[in-house]
């Protein structure tokens, strides 16, 4: 008997040891990440800006010499900016403050809610700091000046996190993460282009949807920034507040830039994140060979499409770029398209880009994207708005709404519309692409010499009205769905049958239903849902496999 006992107490001192040994391991590894993934701000020769103050017009409305904030009748934020780098940082951050920190909460807040677990959302931290250790070595000093001089703005409320600094330079890779994170539907735009025979008046004519979803608040504050920067030429951009990257932007050349995001594997260190690359472009690109230049001297760690479109040369073409390579595809027909894979001669046939056009929602997109196009005919930049709002399948069917398959997923950050030889930029107004199109004349802001009273600057007489959709029964069926989608993963009750309803063509409805069931122990019933989901239009190949999974744990015993 005490053999026995003895034996165990050298189990016990077995396992106590081992876990001391891991523990330490754990804690040595997180004195790592955090040392190593420390980054030092950029050394300010004249910090003298910091001194400044705004003045606030009214409410909604402050300057600072000639740079200036305001908040639309449209609801659209509207921003000018102008100066050295670390001297626009300053003025950007303390025009926008109170946007800078509420993004800040919006955006952590969503990342909650996708991902409830402290230890995995502690853990995935450790990562993105090990993975971002040299996110600084890879972006220019420009854009870490004026990144830095914007910190100076955030919130006291996340240390926890990094300083102030390296969070928001972090924050600059969030839409190269969502590439990490595609399960959870972050990333998924379309954009396409026409001239000559194809636009209606032989103008360029560029539409973009940003299907970059970190939740509704987060795409609330949206900011129509016009940039005068001491070097390189004006431009505009959609953003938002702590944001200098470009998604989606017009220089005063009238060359446009729009990001699509393409297959990539998890990355393995970090690059220049694709926006800072997208706004190099914007800022010192005049023409598409410019463009192209640029796009090659800076690696990525992920895989991009950047459609650019150019006035000087009257054309668009798709610049495509993986970590390892580099391609462009261009077309000789007039119009040219890209949702979520690669086109050009080389990169369409990696294996990872077979696998996307196979796999995601992106081939059939693109098919609905041509279609609508060719069913539209000669382009204008109303049929342009039509088309980012199409809500069908191809040949029109109902695929229920919200479905990624379609061109207007009802999930959209901003969408866009540019006209560049008239230095023409149309911006969307909540909700999604639903709301009017607000116009501005890239000339007439340009030509402003600071803001002397809360005066509109958008060109109302061209603004595009808001689509008739919202008035509709059907909008209020999908308000409805999304509030009761919300509180299922709330854990409320809801009346299942009443969530079929709200969205019937949707699969998704059906996949929620089974969810609730499954959860409830109403194993028979959520298997009816999860069949019912599989005879509908699914997105995805993973979202395919995913409801196939939960049919063989219901049929379990």
């Amino acid at each position: 008997m005490e053999q026995k006992r003895s034996g165990w107490r050298r189990l016990g001192r077995i396992v106590r040891n081992t876990f001391i040994v891991i523990l330490v391991l754990l804690v040595m590894l997180s004195v790592y990440v955090v040392n190593v993934s420390h980054i030092d701000p950029p050394k300010i020769a004249n910090e003298d800006v910091l001194k400044l103050k705004r003045t606030q017009l009214d409410s909604n409305c402050y300057t600072i010499g000639n740079n200036w904030f305001r908040k639309s009748k449209s609801g659209l934020y509207e921003l000018y900016v102008e100066g050295a780098p670390f001297e626009r940082g300053v003025i950007t951050g303390k025009l926008t403050t109170e946007l800078v920190k509420r993004q800040e909460d919006n955006f952590t807040g969503q990342i909650k809610k996708m991902i409830p677990s402290n230890f995995y959302r502690h853990f995935l931290g450790y990562v993105i700091g090990l993975m971002n250790r040299n996110l600084a070595d890879n972006i220019q000093e420009e854009f870490k000046e004026e990144i830095y001089g914007i910190s100076y703005s955030a919130s006291e409320d996340y240390g926890y996190i990094g300083t102030k600094y390296e969070r928001l330079l972090n924050y600059h890779a969030a839409h190269d993460i969502g590439h990490a994170l595609q399960s959870m539907a972050l990333v998924g735009c379309t954009s396409f282009a026409t001239w000559n025979g194809q636009s209606a008046d032989s103008s360029l004519i560029v539409g973009r949807n940003f299907d970059f979803y970190v939740g509704d608040k987060f795409a609330e504050d949206k900011i129509v920034a016009f940039y005068h920067p001491s070097a390189g030429y004006r431009f505009m951009m959609v953003t938002w507040a702590g944001f200098t990257g470009v998604a989606s932007g017009m220089n005063e050349n009238g060359l446009t830039v729009t990001i699509n995001a393409d297959k990539s594997d998890i990355p393995s260190g970090s690059k220049t994140p694709v926006s800072l690359v997208a706004r190099e472009i914007l800022q010192y690109a005049k023409n598409i060979d410019e463009a192209w230049t640029i796009a090659k001297k800076r690696k990525m760690f992920v895989s991009e499409s950047f459609l650019i479109g150019s006035a000087v040369d009257n054309r668009a073409v798709v610049i495509e770029k993986t970590p390892d390579s580099m391609d462009i595809y261009s077309t000789s027909n007039d119009l040219i398209t890209c949702t979520n894979h690669f086109q050009g001669k080389e990169l369409s046939k990696l294996a990872s880009n077979e696998q996307q056009v196979k796999e995601s929602a992106s081939a059939y997109r693109y098919q609905r994207l041509s279609e609508l196009l060719k069913e539209k005919g000669p382009n204008t930049v109303q049929k342009t708005v039509d088309i980012l709002r199409d809500r069908s399948g191809i040949n029109g069917k109902d695929i229920g709404m919200g479905n990624e398959k379609a061109v207007n997923q009802l999930i959209a950050h901003h969408s866009i519309v540019f006209e560049p030889k008239k230095r023409l930029v149309w911006v969307s107004t909540s909700p999604w692409q639903l709301g009017q199109y607000v116009a501005y004349d890239l000339n007439k802001v340009f030509a402003m010499r600071g803001l002397q009273s809360n005066t509109e600057v958008c060109d109302s007489a061209l603004n595009i009205a808001a689509d008739p959709f919202l008035q509709t029964k059907e909008f209020q069926q999908f308000t409805l769905f999304r509030e009761m989608k919300q509180r299922v993963s709330d854990g409320q009750t809801i009346d299942v049958k009443q969530l079929i309803a709200s969205n019937p063509e949707y699969f998704h409805a059906y996949e929620v239903a089974g969810n609730y069931e499954f959860k409830h122990g109403n194993k028979a019933q959520a298997k009816q849902y999860y069949e019912t989901a599989l005879t509908k239009e699914i997105s995805t190949k993973g979202e395919e496999d995913r409801i196939k999974r939960m049919i063989v744990k219901c049929e379990k015993k």
